[in-house]
């Protein structure tokens, strides 16, 4: 058996620029500061020296539960260059749900700021407790005063800590990155991913597909807990010697707004949710987007209305994607100036993808059904799930659920997820089908469709949130959909909402919608 190359994730994507004379480029943009490589990289030691004395070792998990910050970006790595495995949750959850994560990852270490702090003490007294609370925000005395004895204050053992600090000998095959699915169809589980995967996305995607350049500066919509935006902010960059602009504040359009201009952004990590939101923002008439040159989208699909209206009144290139935390990013993509409203592009390079049936075997063109994606970066299960990791992963290749067609150009169209259909009169209706066809309607920012029961008998509904200050009706959208759908897919009614339910990363939230809806 072939021995494994050696590779720590720490060692290229950081410590590679010091060794090639780029320790002085600038890493991190933050809070009205840079950050240089070598400045990350000696903060990126203290980390995993940190971490080795409180006991963490080759293969143990690391939880973070941390906002946006520099700090998040240093104890990632740190804990990646002693061979650790990273983790992330949410900073905004309810204690049961970070009970969940504390036993699942069993992390004996839980690095943690303020604005979660509340949340995860709290889980702890509902089951596992971890050894060690590292806390960002609080010195000492303020956590002996709060809690128990368990609690670190973050920057003060960081100062102590030396920043000298030898790689571990990690290889490409070593678990390092669990990235965890989103929770909609259930708890979220640890799709299991190796030290080469992040090494061999950046080839196949963003150095392949976005072309990311040195002088890039990457400004993220979702947080850096979401791989999707982690890897784009403070991975892919650093794979070139770009730069990651974070922040800890929640994302709205008017801050994206100011931080675009402000560090002179050049790529936009965004999701359809917040490109409606941006367009529907009275400050984008005076916004200055001048520095970006794309735009990326994923996360759920981008409907073609909105896509259009984008390249209408922001003339930035927009790349829409496909990808999932089994696959660890993006595996359908569309190309830098050849973006078509309604399809997702083609494959990746080094990805292979089918459209298969029922019988598992490969559709025509045309016809929908459930794509299969194969590729270098498929994770090899889910953590002790072997029955779920079997539906789902074949070798190389992901049975993903979602209900895709090709054309006869090898593009993809996206059908929504095989879980989420529902029967419309003996038919089969894609709610997202007429979510996108909602969101065509110059005054809708948001659109969720779910099925409820009319005299036994399943119709959709839609939520909508409108613009700030739109009048549009019922019976207007109920038109507006009619006539552009089949008459069974029409929404039969209409209920304005002034926001819909996510998950954590972003995605509706169709179950907690559905049970909204089955509570009426």
């Amino acid at each position: 058996m072939p021995v494994a190359a050696r590779f720590n994730i720490a060692s290229y994507f950081v410590d590679r620029h010091l060794i090639e004379g780029a320790g002085d480029r600038t890493a991190l943009i933050h809070d009205d500061t840079t950050t240089s490589y070598a400045e990350l990289a000696a903060l990126v030691n203290r980390a995993g020296n940190l971490l080795h004395d409180l006991g963490v070792r080759r293969g143990d998990r690391v939880l973070l539960v941390l906002s946006d910050s520099l700090e998040f970006v240093a104890c990632w790595y740190g804990a990646q260059k002693i061979g650790a495995v990273t983790a992330e949750a949410y900073t905004f959850l309810p204690a049961k749900d970070y009970a969940h994560f504390l036993s699942y990852t069993e992390a004996d270490v839980i690095i943690v700021d303020t604005v979660a702090l509340a949340a995860v003490r709290q889980a702890c007294g509902l089951g596992r407790t971890p050894k060690h609370l590292l806390v960002l925000g609080y010195d000492d005395n303020e956590l002996l005063a709060g809690q128990g004895a368990n609690e670190l204050s973050l920057t003060a053992a960081l100062a102590q800590s030396s920043d000298q600090l030898t790689p571990a000998p990690t290889t490409v095959d070593d678990v390092a990155i669990w990235k965890f699915t989103t929770g909609s169809t259930g708890a979220p589980k640890a799709c299991v991913h190796t030290a080469g995967t992040p090494l061999a996305s950046y080839q196949t995607y963003a150095k392949s597909v976005l072309g990311i350049r040195p002088d890039d500066r990457v400004i993220a919509v979702p947080k850096l807990f979401f791989g999707y935006a982690r890897d784009l902010v403070a991975l892919y960059p650093f794979a070139v010697g770009g730069a990651g602009i974070v922040f800890a504040e929640r994302s709205t359009p008017e801050l994206l707004f100011e931080l675009i201009a402000r560090h002179r952004a050049t790529i936009l990590v965004n999701v359809p949710t917040m490109m409606s939101a941006m367009l529907a923002s009275p400050a984008i008439t005076d916004a200055d987007l001048g520095s970006l040159r794309l735009c990326t989208s994923a996360g759920e699909a981008l409907p073609a209305e909105l896509l259009r209206a984008w390249q209408q009144r922001v003339g930035v290139d927009v790349i829409d994607g496909v990808g999932s935390s089994e696959a660890y990013h993006i595996y359908l993509s569309q190309r830098s100036g050849e973006a078509t409203p309604g399809d997702v592009g083609t494959p990746v390079p080094g990805y292979r993808a089918r459209v298969v049936g029922d019988d598992g075997a490969e559709l025509p063109p045309g016809e929908v059904g459930v794509l299969e994606i194969s590729g270098p970066t498929v994770a090899q299960g889910y953590h002790r799930d072997p029955a779920k990791s079997a539906r789902t992963f074949r070798g190389d290749t992901v049975h993903t659920g979602d209900l895709f067609s090709v054309d006869e150009r090898g593009h993809y169209h996206h059908h929504g997820r095989s879980d989420d259909l529902l029967k419309v009169g003996g038919i089969w209706v894609a709610p997202s089908e007429i979510e996108h066809c909602l969101i065509g309607h110059p005054d809708v920012v948001e659109c969720g469709v779910v099925g409820h029961s009319e005299v036994g008998l399943v119709r959709p509904r839609a939520y909508v949130v409108l613009r700030a200050g739109a009048t549009t009706t019922e019976a207007e959208l109920i038109d507006y959909a009619r006539e552009r759908l089949a008459g069974h897919k029409r929404p039969r009614d209409v209920r304005f909402v002034t926001e819909l339910p996510r998950t954590s990363n972003g995605k509706l939230d169709r179950r907690a919608l559905t049970a909204f809806e089955e509570q009426r």
